[in-house]
């Protein structure tokens, strides 16, 4: 089936079968591999992309029902000025190996968009193998008191 996606700001055309998940219309037909496949059944976050701005799993998310812009971690930065987010995780090493890096910091910028209470209780649907918890949540709060400053 034809289906039209926009992705990071830009419009794709792509033949896929009805059950292409969105992380693999992603990685395999469109060469976007900031998103990674993890454990494929939407319990690590490593494959955590926007939606019309809102956290989604691409693995458990079918490309032909997509019909919102699609953000990566490929279109948070503005060129070589990173997202603020992304800084946060530079400034705070809340990055170490780096395999669950995008969908950490694809849920910690919706953390921060949406002013959630509880940071920990959101992004518990990131896995990190390394335990970078502690610098992951500094990053957002990094951010967060930034926000409250300017």
């Amino acid at each position: 089936m034809d289906i039209s996606l926009e992705i990071n700001g830009k419009p794709q055309q792509l033949d896929v079968e009805p059950g292409v998940t969105l992380l693999d219309a992603l990685r395999e037909r469109l060469d976007v591999t900031g998103p990674k496949k993890g454990c494929d059944r939407g319990q690590c976050g490593a494959c955590t992309v926007h939606v019309g701005g809102k956290p989604v799993l691409s693995c458990l998310t079918l490309a032909a029902t997509v019909r919102q812009p699609v953000t990566t971690v490929e279109g948070l930065a503005d060129g070589d000025e990173l997202q603020p987010v992304q800084r946060a995780f530079v400034d705070q090493d809340a990055l170490q190996c780096g395999f669950c890096t995008s969908g950490q910091l694809m849920s910690a910028v919706a953390a921060v968009e949406q002013d959630v209470a509880d940071v920990r209780e959101f992004m518990s649907g990131n896995l990190c193998r390394c335990a970078a918890y502690p610098n992951i949540v500094a990053a957002i709060e990094q951010v967060r008191q930034a926000d409250a400053t300017v």
